[in-house]
């Protein structure tokens, strides 16, 4: 197991340039998403964090608000050599912890999030169900998943 993991909420443009790094590394050399599908318009409301290792960016992920109850979870992504070490754990609970942390305004009791159905064993792992059926997106499988907090 990988250690010396720092996971980060994005506060700088570094950091989020570092989380688009991820991204385009996953979503888009590896799995053939092309960009102006990968980056869309939740970019710009997202909250967004990134994992470092030694420095380097390895993971990324955002979370948004739909309203004051809910926020969806989306664009978690590992380099596929920190994949298996607990990082997309990690990556979870902190975006989990910064819902959990927003203002009373916001009482956040449900977290969605579109999981890559090879994914779903990751996710239910860590208390997601499984809400739809799956449903192609960008040409990959996917199926809604949901977690009441």
């Amino acid at each position: 197991m990988v250690t010396n993991i720092t996971v980060t909420l994005v506060h700088t443009d570094k950091e989020l340039e570092d989380a688009f790094f991820v991204r385009q590394e996953v979503f888009v050399k590896e799995q053939g998403i092309p960009l102006p599908l990968e980056r869309d318009e939740y970019d710009d409301e997202s909250q967004h964090i990134v994992a470092y290792h030694e420095g380097q960016p390895i993971a990324a992920g955002r979370v948004r608000l739909i309203d004051s109850s809910i926020a969806k979870v989306d664009r978690i992504c590992v380099l596929p050599t920190f994949r298996r070490q607990q990082v997309g754990v990690r990556m979870m609970q902190k975006l989990e912890g910064y819902v959990t942390q927003l203002p009373e305004s916001v009482h956040i009791q449900t977290i969605k999030i579109f999981a890559q159905t090879h994914a779903v064993p990751f996710y239910e792992k860590m208390d997601y169900h499984v809400t739809s059926p799956e449903f192609i997106d960008g040409g990959i499988p996917y199926r809604a998943m949901e977690k009441r907090l």
